[in-house]
């Protein structure tokens, strides 16, 4: 059985990698916002910066500096690419021997290059690429641990950090971009490309519906596509997977976690495009928002702080 900091910390280094990403992301949205001028741009930035906590940007606000604020500022509330790959780092340092160099060395290097005296610099330079650079990297982290780590415990728990991060930062920005006054207004070319490119979902999607850039189709894919690896659907299929296995041979009781995933997973697998629009996009989406939370709580309850009488021999 793994010792309970360990679980932690493999888990936390999957949930601020996928931050990391996320960030990354949304801040290459809010710098295309720079070239455009038009409504639809500024409208693109409003959407990225709600996304990350945001929620009454300023009309006139600079979305190059909020851009640079996201990644680089340590300080930042609600965290920044930079801080989230510090964070990533040090609990993988914590737990160096349960996973490969060639995974540690890939994070390392990616965290000496986003925090280099140098970074401010590349990022003020050319940011695009400071941008791409980051996010390729964070591919080859994940490719390096999915092909030379075991894929036994220590690997299931960072698997589901990554994908409960996932679904929780996509519900987050669905319900930005289609609930409330924002979603009901969403129907420019650029600002749906801008939401496809944030969950970098633009060529799936095409694949899937073509050139029809649609809300509703948008909503569909991001929420219900068994296949799409950022879908929030696949998401939580995926975590009920692992959570399966992780709670084999424990006695939990009603506050298992696959319990709680299986559960959120079922309700996406019975739920279609047409329940949502009845309902409104922000019932359903702040709902795995909040079941999110309570996996993630049920995961610290059953594998980190579980009574040590529940681990003792009788």
């Amino acid at each position: 059985m793994m010792l309970a900091r360990v679980a932690d910390s493999l888990y936390w280094v999957g949930r601020y990698v996928e931050r990391a990403e996320h960030f990354s992301r949304l801040a290459s949205v809010m710098l295309n916002a720079t070239l455009d001028r038009t409504d639809a741009g500024t409208q693109a930035a409003e959407l990225a910066r709600a996304a990350i906590g945001d929620r009454e940007p300023a009309a006139d606000a600079n979305p190059f500096e909020a851009a640079r604020a996201l990644v680089l500022n340590r300080e930042r509330a609600g965290g920044s690419v930079v801080d989230s790959l510090s964070r990533a780092r040090e609990n993988a340092r914590q737990v160096r021997d349960q996973i490969t160099t060639e995974t540690w060395e890939r994070l390392n290097l990616l965290y000496l290059r986003a925090t280099d005296s140098r970074a401010e610099h590349e990022f003020d330079a050319n940011a695009p690429d400071f941008l791409a650079g980051i996010i390729a990297d964070l591919h080859l982290f994940k490719g390096a641990a999915d092909a030379t780590m075991s894929h036994g415990e220590g690997w299931r728990f960072m698997v589901t950090g990554v994908h409960l991060e996932r679904a929780r930062l996509i519900a987050r920005l669905l319900r930005v971009c289609f609930s409330g006054h924002q979603g009901a207004v969403l129907d420019d070319h650029l600002a749906l490309v801008s939401v496809l490119r944030m969950a970098c979902a633009l060529e799936p999607y095409l694949r899937a519906y073509t050139a029809d850039l649609n809300s509703r189709y948008i909503l569909e894919f991001l929420l219900f596509d068994e296949d799409f690896p950022r879908s929030i659907r696949y998401s939580t299929d995926r975590m009920e997977e692992h959570l399966n296995r992780l709670s084999r041979g424990r006695e939990i009781g009603r506050g298992d976690p696959a319990r709680l995933a299986g559960r959120l997973n079922a309700r996406l697998a019975y739920t279609d495009v047409e329940d949502v629009e009845s309902t409104g996009a922000s019932a359903i989406l702040t709902a795995v928002e909040a079941e999110c939370t309570a996996i993630h709580q049920a995961m610290f309850d059953t594998f980190v702080a579980y009574p040590l009488e529940m681990r003792l021999p009788a």
